[in-house]
């Protein structure tokens, strides 16, 4: 009895901490619905919903610029999440949310963050 109900709540805590949403195939999906699209390069990301681009993520140098309609949001480089200059998250934090590679992830995170999606 106390071996099921050990495993009963390791099982719900697993549960709380995965992540809302998962990426498959260029299809960002939540509960097996497809919520965005996203199209990656290895110097762009862009995020769509519904054809209509939300915003998106250019690579210069070793640095990402999360971009909404031309204006730059945030950066992230080496798992962090920087906006104006100063620490926000950092990479992990995003994948919690968002079970991507760590460049989408972070790009959904910001963009999220900024109320685009």
């Amino acid at each position: 009895m106390t071996k099921l109900l050990v495993a009963a709540l390791f099982v719900s805590s697993f549960s709380a901490f995965a992540a809302d949403y998962r990426c498959s195939s260029g299809r960002v999906e939540k509960s097996g619905s497809t919520q965005y699209t996203y199209k990656e390069s290895s110097s762009e990301i862009v995020i769509e919903k519904g054809g209509s681009t939300k915003g998106k993520a250019v690579k210069r140098g070793s640095k990402w610029y999360v971009e909404i309609g031309g204006s730059t949001q945030a950066t992230f480089e080496n798992g962090k999440i920087e906006k104006g200059g100063s620490s926000w998250a950092s990479v992990s934090d995003a994948q919690r949310t968002y079970d991507c590679n760590a460049d989408v992830a972070a790009t959904l995170w910001v963009l999220s963050q900024q109320g685009a999606l």
